[in-house]
């Protein structure tokens, strides 16, 4: 079998592709590195996800101990991180699902979109309180809009608005297409800047004399 050195070329190989050639050759301390480098990450996409700290940590935990298991699966055609994305994102809908609440969504549900209802000014979706609120309770009140997002809506702006990830890595970490990443991201964001502004509105009148 090739290694994944070997299926990618020789120019421009990425450092994870060593790491992760060493690990699989028995070399703890370079998946140990790889964990390093991106556990908060994965944890940051958990708890998005999950909206539970706790469950966050141990999805952490069993997104590095699958892909310790499954490195061998690891081809080399997106990123290491992107691959761990994938199955980060595996992990946590599969936990929400658990939970059997009624705001659950599956990632393969198809969205519905009109081109022609969405509004053209959609790029600028966040309201500007800059002057009324400060930075740490604007980071609250966005965290609280954000919560209230279906899991599929949620996962998508998590990845490509929060953790910045590509169009298309988003899509390599879903197993989306690229139209239905871009679809949802523009719901998400829509839903979003409709969700805030009522916070916003409803907060500010409740400040007034």
């Amino acid at each position: 079998m090739p290694t994944v050195a070997e299926q990618t070329g020789t120019e421009e190989i990425h450092p994870d592709v060593a790491l992760v050639e060493a690990a699989r050759n028995g070399d703890d301390a370079a998946f140990e590195k790889l964990v390093r480098q991106y556990d908060r990450q994965i944890f940051r996409v958990a708890q998005h996800i999950t909206q539970n700290r706790e469950d966050a940590e141990d999805i952490t935990q069993d997104v590095f101990m699958k892909a310790y298991g499954k490195l061998d699966q690891f081809q080399g055609n997106s990123k290491f991180s992107t691959w761990l994305t994938r199955i980060a994102v595996n992990e946590s809908l599969m936990r929400l699902r658990k939970r059997k609440t009624s705001r659950t969504v599956s990632m393969d549900q198809e969205v519905q979109t009109e081109e022609g209802s969405i509004p053209r000014d959609f790029a600028d979706w966040t309201p500007d309180p800059e002057q009324q609120y400060s930075s740490s309770e604007l980071g609250d009140i966005l965290q609280k809009t954000i919560s209230g997002l279906s899991p599929g809506f949620r996962t998508v702006f998590t990845l490509r608005d929060i953790e910045n990830l590509s169009t298309e890595e988003t899509a390599e970490a879903l197993g989306l297409s690229v139209p239905a990443v871009k679809s949802r991201l523009l719901r998400a964001r829509l839903q979003l800047r409709e969700r805030l502004s009522r916070y916003l509105k409803r907060k500010d009148g409740s400040v007034r004399p």
